[in-house]
């Protein structure tokens, strides 16, 4: 299936998603409330059958907090990137996947060890990389490491 076909297919099932520009894949932001519908069917339907998560990353944008989805269809041979993102930063949060892809478990844990961003649902959503009573989110452009001083 081609991105045209591919888009309207994903617009049958949320509307309200917008396309945004990439040149590699079919980039869909999606309204976080539906995230977790769209996963669903993106995995379980025949002629999408989505059934490999590749990547998930969190993202500053400076005003907004962002996770992307790199999704790829090894039955039919096509991938697409979906992206979500909240204004909240004191409480950033979006549904969990990893009970769609069980590969997002891990990916998750670091995106909120680095960004601070949670999973709701996630069955063990701890800090991966950082020491419990770690200070702050690292990968955040806010952050600020007082011993460690690096500015660019």
């Amino acid at each position: 299936m081609d991105n045209t076909n591919l888009k309207a297919r994903i617009l049958e099932i949320v509307p309200d998603a917008q396309q945004e520009e990439n040149k590699q894949y079919l980039t869909l932001l999606v309204p976080a409330a539906k995230l977790h519908e769209l996963a669903v069917k993106l995995k379980t339907t025949a002629d999408l059958s989505f059934d490999f998560l590749f990547c998930l990353s969190g993202v500053d944008y400076g005003k907004q907090l962002a996770v992307i989805y790199h999704l790829n269809s090894t039955r039919h041979k096509h991938y697409i990137v979906l992206k979500v993102k909240t204004d909240d930063r004191v409480n950033p949060n979006f549904d969990t996947v990893c009970d769609i892809w069980r590969t997002a478990e891990f990916h998750e844990r670091e995106t909120y060890d680095m960004f601070g961003i949670r999973f709701n649902n996630h069955p063990d959503l701890r800090r991966i990389f950082l020491d419990e009573d770690w200070k702050g989110y690292p990968l955040r452009k806010d952050y600020v490491d007082e011993v460690n001083i690096v500015e660019f």
